[in-house]
């Protein structure tokens, strides 16, 4: 593997891009010890069964068929590692998020605006690959990825999260409808359940989610924050916390992204535990 850095685009400190084959992959230093990558749209059609071998050939892969839900599994709970990337969809299991119980097991979410969530555990080794689009994120996957893994044997101060890159909320207009029911994930229900109440609140938050829109009836929306601030109301630290700083919207030459094309094509994210 050719780990050497690109010269450009130049990342924030804590994301590094890197090359395998002349092709460019993101890597977080929140996630160091653990072989990982956030892999461009230059790897399209490459399969997970293909992809780990650049992380570690003999990793057992494992990925779902993502529904925008709040299901997390592990890998025995999935009928076994994935086949060839001829494997029919339907064959998979459904769910948007898989943690691993064992070491040397390679888990795997795709992306084309929603965000790929990749947890560690410094401590038990263990790992977690989420997606987490608008759908997602309202029924709280990450902190049900979270509750797993504590479920399992980790702590909260021990955990690292890198979301990575996603479309950012400058440009990801919504309904207020949307926002509101993504927002609700995130509101105390003291203050109400109506969706102007949850609106309000969200306008008042610190670094808010929300953007103003022009178009009546709708808003932008920052998806990644909603998630940030869904792990900080678990007790988990911003500095355990990492955000790429690669919109998939604005970054056609490195990212598909289904709102900007439309196409259903994907880019792979995997960390493998340890």
């Amino acid at each position: 593997m050719d780990s050497s850095s690109l010269t450009s685009p130049s990342p924030s400190p804590s994301w590094h891009w890197h090359s395998w084959e002349g092709l460019p992959y993101l890597t977080c230093s929140l996630l160091e010890p653990w072989l990982h990558g956030f892999f461009t749209q230059q790897f399209w059609p490459q399969t997970p069964r293909e992809l780990v071998k650049i992380l570690q050939p003999d990793a057992q892969v494992y990925r779902v068929k993502q529904v925008h839900g709040n299901t997390v599994l592990t890998p025995s709970e999935i009928a076994g590692p994935s086949s060839s990337s001829t494997e029919p969809e339907g064959n998979l299991m459904l769910a948007d998020g898989i943690l691993t119980e064992q070491a040397s097991q390679a888990v795997w979410v795709c992306s084309a605006d929603c965000t790929p969530v990749l947890i560690a555990d410094t401590q038990l080794g263990q790992v977690a690959a989420v997606h987490a689009g608008w759908r997602g994120t309202a029924t709280r996957i990450v902190p049900e990825a979270i509750t797993r893994l504590v479920a399992n044997g980790s702590q909260i101060q021990h955990l690292r999260i890198a979301m990575g890159p996603a479309i950012f909320g400058e440009v990801y207009q919504v309904s207020v409808q949307v926002a509101a029911e993504v927002g609700l994930s995130i509101i105390p229900e003291k203050f109400g359940l109506s969706e102007e109440s949850i609106l309000d609140n969200l306008w008042q938050l610190p670094n808010s989610p929300l953007i103003a829109d022009s178009q009546p009836g709708r808003v932008r929306l920052d998806v990644r924050r909603v998630n940030a601030i869904q792990l900080e109301q678990l007790g988990i630290a911003s500095e355990q916390i990492a955000l790429a700083p690669h919109c998939t919207y604005q970054e056609p030459e490195y990212f598909f992204s289904y709102r900007r094309g439309k196409l259903k094509k994907v880019q792979w994210s995997g960390i493998v535990s340890i």
